[in-house]
């Protein structure tokens, strides 16, 4: 059952509470409804028959404008074309409010499978495409505002690099809530929309990203999915790519291997000309992943062979600023996982090492240190491995994130196996540190 952030949101704007709602409906559809019901209704229960017309009627009535099943989230499933774009940032901004609120039903909300998981990347690669994307509200909205967006995106993207997504996405949904929904639901030109448009997918993205280093899935999902909306109706083909490499990255930790080869080719094939290197290297990079975790190894090895390919083209000056974490030694990280579940502990090795040596943010070289780990203890090496966990663990300090901790987890389960001195100091710092709950 999806919970119904729409309802939640009208409700709240029209400033009744449940029990004076209930009263109304009571009135208006001769039923029996109180305060609870209103509550069902809002975790995604839909009541029978003409209940929600009246809901419809009361709160259309009390706003003062005409509401339709769909605006308060009761509309039939697939029984209409996907939301007009006004209609979408309604949407957007109601589960922005929502998660801000920290609403237990749109916290633990799963994450969509098949159809439905497929569908938004459909519509992001195919007509219909956004003609005018002017809007016509109540805050004007500028140039500079477009500018503050833009400054917010990349602030929290790296407060997440150095605290992680759980410490994070309380401010970044914050800011989607108190200062990016006024915008988006502004006064603004077409040419102004577009690039209003841009900067709020992107601070959605990041909103998405600390939503998964968090685990929440479904959420996360959700926030790629407004992402990618977004990029549609900015006209931004290569902003586009970039969201749907976040939604392979989530469709390889859920284990989905097949959609996220199909999704990394629907990115490099729609971004086209416009796709950038950084951008091709991770998608390659990604596919060789799936494919190995597969089991194809002439597929994941020429998804290397690609991958190596665009790193070569990169030029970071020319690069938009969401490809930032593409950073020197990212691609080597990738390649050297592909070859960890290919068993290549030899061509791993030299891959984790080189990007190992590679100047990243601390976030990146934890990762890569963990990947050096898992390479050195499939080679037989425990002492090495120790070190590096330790080194991996140290970088770590003060970051808060439900990835890295899986990370670590596994890594500690690794080490246990070898009962050196230097493997059990290193599973005795892990605990510590894992025993100081998220």
């Amino acid at each position: 059952m999806e919970p119904n952030p729409l309802l939640d949101a009208l409700i709240d704007e029209s400033g009744m509470s449940h029990a004076g709602l209930a009263a109304r409906i009571n009135a208006c559809a001769g039923s029996g409804y109180d305060h609870t019901a209103i509550a069902r209704w809002i975790k995604g229960q839909v009541p029978r028959g003409a209940v929600p017309d009246a809901v419809c009627a009361v709160l259309g009535e009390k706003l003062g404008r005409p509401l339709t099943l769909d605006d308060i989230g009761m509309g039939r499933p697939g029984s209409a074309a996907p939301p007009a774009l006004a209609g979408y940032l309604d949407r957007a901004t109601a589960l922005w409010r929502s998660d801000g609120q920290a609403r237990p039903e749109v916290q633990a909300v799963q994450a969509v499978t098949g159809t439905a998981a497929i569908t938004p990347v459909w519509e992001w690669e195919n007509p219909p495409h956004d003609r005018d994307v002017s809007r016509a509200g109540t805050l004007h909205v500028g140039a500079s505002d477009v500018q503050m967006l833009r400054a917010a995106r990349s602030r929290y993207e790296q407060m997440y690099r150095g605290a992680g997504g759980v410490a994070t996405k309380a401010r970044v949904v914050a800011f989607l809530t108190e200062h990016t929904a006024p915008l988006v639901r502004g006064t603004y030109t077409d040419a102004v929309g577009r690039d209003l448009l841009r900067a709020a997918g992107g601070l959605a993205a990041v909103a998405g990203i600390c939503s998964y280093d968090a685990d929440a899935q479904g959420l996360a999902q959700r926030y790629f999915h407004q992402a990618l909306r977004l990029a549609k109706a900015s006209g931004d083909r290569a902003f586009g790519g970039y969201v749907i490499a976040l939604l392979v990255n989530q469709a390889l930790f859920l284990r989905d291997y097949r959609q996220a080869v199909a999704f990394a080719e629907a990115g490099i094939r729609s971004a086209g000309p416009h796709i950038s290197p950084a951008l091709a290297t991770d998608l390659h990079a990604m596919q060789a992943k799936s494919y190995a975790r597969m089991g194809d190894v002439v597929a994941a090895h020429a998804a290397m062979s690609r991958a190596e390919s665009a790193a070569s083209r990169i030029r970071r000056d020319e690069e938009p600023p969401e490809t930032g974490y593409v950073q020197p030694g990212l691609v080597e990280a990738q390649l050297a996982e592909t070859l960890i579940s290919l068993g290549d502990w030899r061509s791993a090795q030299k891959y984790a090492e080189e990007a190992v040596q590679t100047q990243a943010h601390a976030r990146g070289r934890v990762h890569r240190l963990a990947t050096l780990t898992t390479v050195d203890l499939g080679r037989g090496d425990a002492e090495q491995a120790a070190a590096h966990a330790v080194g991996a663990l140290g970088l770590a300090t003060g970051m808060e994130s439900r990835r890295l901790r899986d990370r670590f987890v596994a890594l500690r389960r690794q080490l246990a196996i070898h009962h050196t001195a230097a493997t059990r100091d290193a599973v005795d710092r892990i605990d510590d540190a894992l025993s100081v709950p998220l």
